[in-house]
């Protein structure tokens, strides 16, 4: 049965926002002309051997497909956007359709559908070629206890009413087997994966990794494309002037990203004295982290937390603080921080979205908080 708007808000009230949020023109330009810049940069041969190189096995395995749902947050300042960090498989894009939809943007909901269904179809044709398409699997672990299983359900029926074959699944369900990958003993012949074992290193996903490894299926997204956008690591490349000059960046590209990406450096247990006194400047995550778990504002840590922090390979970010916005919560006014999530595919912005909170990161926890759309307005910046 085709998952509706409000049987999602009725499940999930917390995913979305009653409100919208109008965000001066210029700034959605310049997330724009940001996300154009990095992807500049990682694309250099350079770059990407490097980013390759220490990947573990898997991110070097031949792929012809680019990677659907690349998510670039940012958080908007009166400097412009700073981007915080770049995420493969990230959630929400076709939520946020349906949220088009919600506040009266029909049209541009029904073109961001079109658009997410052409991105796989994308994928497929890049690998495949003119090969029949039969059957999708949406996968991650223990699916349908996933926070966004409901997104699952909705990209299932995307795909079921344009005439493909899809089904939801735990990556435990397949069997590679004659060259084929298996589900429920038929085969399978994309998989758009959700899972957070970025580089299929858990042994539940030793059916899908000997897939990939014979070219069986196509994965998307893919190992090398959290090798060469996601690792956190690349934040300090894009922030270093010195880093940037020896890849032959030019001196616009340069520019855009010395103002739009945040001073990124290693936490060395050398410089503990200097990254403690001055940690308010700070906000510390793991490299490989992700959904801002196991990451701390400076001027939060406790000096406990501080000292796992330098055994823990960790790095620092310059603090970019989100903008707050004024949202009506139940007839009452809130004020909420927001930061900004660029849907990208190919290099390109697919959609804009906020995801509107109180506290120290985003958190789908508070009232009147989630998901809102991003329309383009004359005024500034509440906050």
């Amino acid at each position: 049965m085709k998952t509706t708007f409000d049987q999602l808000a009725a499940r999930q009230p917390q995913l979305f926002s009653a409100a919208d949020i109008r965000v001066d023109k210029a700034q959605l330009e310049a997330m724009a002309e940001l996300v154009g810049a990095i992807e500049t940069v990682l694309a250099l041969p350079a770059f990407r051997a490097e980013a390759l190189a220490r990947a573990p096995a898997s991110a070097r395995l031949p792929t012809a497909a680019r990677g659907v749902f690349m998510g670039y947050d940012f958080h908007l300042t009166a400097a412009g956007p700073k981007l915080i960090e770049i995420n493969t498989n990230a959630g929400g894009g076709l939520l946020n359709a349906y949220l088009l939809a919600a506040h009266g943007r029909a049209d541009e909901g029904a073109a961001l559908l079109a658009a997410i269904l052409d991105m796989f179809l994308a994928e497929w044709r890049l690998a495949r070629g003119d090969a029949p398409l039969r059957r999708i699997a949406i996968v991650d672990e223990a699916p349908a206890g996933q926070f966004l299983a409901p997104e699952f359900e909705l990209c299932r029926d995307l795909f079921a009413v344009n005439g493909i074959a899809a089904v939801i699944a735990d990556p435990n369900d397949f069997l590679y087997a004659d060259g084929e990958l298996r589900l429920a003993g038929e085969p399978v012949d994309l998989i758009y994966n959700r899972l957070t074992d970025f580089y299929l290193e858990g042994e539940s996903c030793r059916a899908i990794r000997a897939a990939c490894l014979a070219g069986a299926v196509v994965l998307t997204p893919h190992p090398a494309a959290h090798a060469t956008h996601a690792d956190k690591r690349h934040l300090m490349t894009l922030s270093d002037p010195e880093k940037l000059a020896a890849l032959s960046v030019d001196a616009e590209t340069q520019r855009i990203l010395l103002a739009g990406v945040p001073r990124t450096v290693t936490v060395d247990p050398a410089d503990a004295d200097a990254l403690w006194a001055g940690r308010k400047r700070w906000f510390f995550k793991p490299p490989a982290g992700f959904g801002s778990r196991a990451a701390y504002r400076g001027d939060k840590l406790t000096r406990r937390v501080f000292d796992e922090i330098l055994a823990g390979h960790y790095l620092a970010q310059e603090i970019a603080p989100p903008s707050e916005h004024a949202v009506m919560v139940d007839g009452q006014p809130q004020t909420m921080k927001a930061d900004f999530r660029c849907f990208v595919y190919d290099g390109h912005v697919q959609c804009v979205a906020a995801r509107l909170y109180q506290g120290q990161t985003t958190n789908f926890r508070t009232p009147g908080g989630g998901f809102a759309p991003v329309f383009a307005a004359a005024a500034a910046l509440d906050g």
